[in-house]
């Protein structure tokens, strides 16, 4: 598949990260981004060594953003009110990411945990890569 689009990477058995998927896709009005799971072999093939399972990274004209930065790039990307996410950049990452990794570090017990990749939905189906 093309990467034309901007891709959303995240772990794909945790249940923040698949709630923060459905944010991203019930916000996204124009379908800006892309997603796929960081287990997927397409994340593997793009990604390398970057697919830390701990992260969540936003991929736009091949480069790869990655913890709160990655975060915040596809909140902003989707447009609209969203882009007043842009405020969050004063805050220096060195602490974005404090907290950032807290959460990555805590998410399965937080959240919770699928035995395996969750299957989107039919009308959201044509948003994943590598399903």
């Amino acid at each position: 598949m093309s990467t034309n689009h901007p891709i959303v990477f995240y772990d794909g058995v945790c249940g923040l990260c698949d709630k923060s998927i459905q944010f991203l896709i019930a916000r996204d009005k124009k379908q800006k981004l892309r997603y796929a799971a960081l287990q997927s072999d397409f994340a593997i093939r793009l990604l390398g060594e970057t697919a830390n399972m701990d992260s969540f990274i936003f991929y736009k004209n091949q480069h790869a953003y990655t913890h709160s930065t990655g975060a915040l790039m596809a909140i902003i990307e989707i447009g609209g009110f969203w882009k007043l996410a842009y405020v969050f950049f004063i805050v220096p990452a060195f602490l974005r990411n404090a907290i950032y990794n807290w959460v990555a570090k805590n998410r399965y017990n937080l959240f919770g945990k699928f035995d395996q990749c969750k299957t989107p939905s039919a009308h959201q189906r044509n948003l994943f890569i590598d399903q």
